[in-house]
């Protein structure tokens, strides 16, 4: 069977919703950023791309739902930022988005790129979010560009 792999995944003619928690929002934006900026460094136009804030991680899931069950949008990206504290909130935290997030995807069929940083500290973050280890949020949007393009292909 041949690869089905694309070299360099086009975002064009994609509709792609950004859903962000505001938690942590010095950190998130900059995967917002990312993202966009990767969206449409693939050939999304701005026109294409809508952003939707909500409170925390823990909000994403319904959010993510709610778009996806609109039929407006052809792939979604999750991002947000949890950051461990002093207790082993965080843990819930993570693990219930990253659970309800792909469950979203199962049920509707519509990809999301994850891009929810789970780190032990801020530093760890600022380094996935733009700075050595890269931009955790254009990666997520490029996943997920690519999983809609290989979901039309495959129709």
């Amino acid at each position: 069977m041949g690869e089905s792999r694309p070299e360099n995944p086009s975002a064009a003619g994609l509709r792609i919703a950004l859903v962000a928690s505001r938690f942590n929002e010095f950190i998130v934006q900059q995967l917002v950023d990312g993202a966009r900026a990767a969206l449409m460094e693939h050939g999304a136009s701005a026109g294409q791309i809508q952003q939707v804030w909500v409170a925390g991680a823990w909000e994403l899931p319904l959010a993510l739902k709610a778009l996806a069950g609109s039929g407006r949008f052809d792939a979604l990206v999750a991002l947000g930022c949890v950051i461990r504290g002093e207790t082993t909130h965080n843990l819930y935290i993570c693990t219930e988005a990253a659970r309800g997030i792909a469950q979203v995807s199962l049920d509707s069929g519509i990809p999301i790129g994850f891009g929810v940083l789970t780190t032990e500290n801020e530093e760890q973050a600022l380094a996935r979010a733009g700075g050595p280890k890269g931009n955790k949020g254009a990666d997520a949007a490029l996943a997920a560009v690519e999983l809609a393009q290989l979901k039309r292909a495959w129709k």
